[in-house]
């Protein structure tokens, strides 16, 4: 029986089966940021012990680095060698991030510093440098690590504890999921995005129906999918429960890695190249399950809940009472106080009050294309407040390249410096309570984006149509 693709890259890298226990797995890539990184550090010191591999370590700042452009350097986007940390004002913010610094210092580790060219949110850093290979396992201790599987790599977030397990020996210990494939087959229709199939596969599996799997996503819509929508699909799998989420890689992969500063080099490329295309699942592979979805039926989606499951195509209805099993009306009406919504509603024409576009999701330069797409020519709506955040200091220079500054500048939008910012309340960019933010972010949970705060999840088109309108806007209307 052949084995999947899943299956060929943990093979490669088990070190030794533990009779009744779990994998003992061999890492090529950890990525480490500063929010769960320092206990990690202090095991080693405790245990006496040195980074067993530094060089297959990665470090950045994220999570607490402040979007906002300092005083004096409006346009410039330049901040000090390292000194922006300064700028952070939450004190154990500031202590995270100085404390990783100080860190990987001591341990030689590689690491790129807040306000540099090398910086960035990690989930994007590591793609766009070549740091993330097609045949890697990579692990990193925050949730969306699955982003790193579009490029067909196992890539699995990880506890604490585990962090230090791989400091310490490069291996994890790790129990092989089962393996799921999701077919996607068609084509998408107009207005609908990776981000938009990522929410239409969460709402029909629920945000748990991928618990214990490693998912691969195939069929030809994937294939042709960009590298950025496919890693905004693998960012999302961990939101149905999946272990990691994965894509074989294919041209398309190719192309984007070719003359990455870190991917392979003449005849080193040409023999990952050789390697690389053998990393494909077998036409007679077996999954544990398998699901199909028909991109005809995908149409542009956002959320109306408090997970990423509870989502609704832009132009329906949230369920009504009548339309759920009566064991989770509790839930539902429980996720609709909080959202200040009822059952039955249709959200089109709901006032927004913030809208975010960035994240490890979306905030790439294919996102930024898409929103500046909608918003060429047109004015921001005078009550929204605009969050327009890069993944990082290379997609911001693109974007200054290309002009699409003067675009978002021209209609309205100021372009913020390189951050998490507001996918998660642990930096200025915090929304307020009651408040209502449409984000590209990945996650809607109570308090996400700031104690009280209400977030819709949408795609950058979607977002970009209701920056423009002030209201939650279907972006093919907007078009018509």
């Amino acid at each position: 029986m052949g084995k999947t693709l899943f299956d060929k890259i943990w093979d490669a890298h088990v070190v030794r089966n533990v009779e009744d226990g779990p994998t003992q797995l061999y890492i090529d890539r950890l990525y480490a940021h500063e929010v769960t990184s320092p206990q990690a550090f202090d095991t080693l010191r405790d245990k006496g012990l040195k980074v067993f591999r530094p060089e297959k370590v990665v470090a950045m700042p994220d999570h607490n680095v402040p979007s906002d452009v300092p005083a004096g350097n409006e346009g410039t986007g330049k901040m000090d060698d390292g000194g922006a940390c300064l700028s952070i004002a939450d004190p154990v913010g500031r202590r995270q991030v100085e404390t990783l610094k100080r860190n990987c210092k001591e341990f030689g580790i590689r690491y790129f510093d807040m306000g540099t060219k090398d910086n960035g949110i990690i989930h994007v850093v590591g793609p766009e440098k070549g740091l993330s290979l097609p045949g890697m396992t990579i692990v990193c201790g925050d949730s969306h690590t699955s982003t790193h599987g579009a490029v067909g790599a196992i890539a699995m977030g990880i506890g604490t504890s585990e962090v230090a397990q791989v400091l310490a020996s490069q291996c994890i210990l790790q129990t092989k999921p089962k393996t799921m494939r999701i077919n996607i087959e068609g084509t998408l229709p107009q207005g609908t995005t990776a981000k938009d199939v990522a929410l239409y596969i969460m709402a029909q599996m629920t945000t748990s129906g991928a618990t214990g799997y490693a998912v691969e996503y195939a069929g030809s819509t994937i294939r042709h999918m960009s590298m950025e929508g496919r890693l905004t699909l693998s960012n999302l799998s961990i939101e149905m429960g999946s272990r990691a989420g994965l894509i074989a890689p294919d041209e398309i992969t190719f192309d984007y890695l070719k003359g990455r500063e870190y991917a392979p080099k003449g005849d080193d490329w040409d023999k990952a190249m050789a390697e690389w295309r053998e990393l494909k699942s077998d036409n007679d592979a077996v999954f544990d399950k398998e699901v199909t979805y028909r991109a005809e039926d995908i149409a542009p989606r956002i959320t109306y809940g408090t997970n990423p499951g509870a989502g609704i195509a832009i132009d329906g209805h949230i369920p009504t009472l009548d339309e759920v099993p009566e064991v989770e009306r509790p839930q539902l009406l429980s996720q609709l106080e909080y959202m200040q919504f009822q059952p039955g509603q249709k959200l089109e024409g709901v006032p927004v009050d913030y809208v975010f576009l960035g994240a490890c999701t979306n905030g790439r330069i294919e996102d930024f294309r898409a929103f500046a797409s909608v918003v060429k020519g047109k004015r921001k709506a005078k009550d929204v407040v605009a969050w327009l955040v890069p993944g990082s200091w290379a997609v911001r220079q693109q974007i200054i390249d290309e002009g699409i500054d003067r675009v978002l500048q021209e209609a309205g939008f100021e372009l913020r410096l390189p951050s998490c910012s507001a996918c998660l309340a642990m930096n200025p960019d915090k929304v307020p309570a009651g408040k209502l933010a449409i984000s590209t972010s990945n996650r809607n949970f109570v308090g996400r984006q700031g104690p009280g705060a209400r977030t819709i999840l949408a795609s950058p088109l979607t977002v970009a149509a209701s920056a423009i309108t002030g209201v939650i806007t279907d972006v093919r209307k907007l078009r018509e």
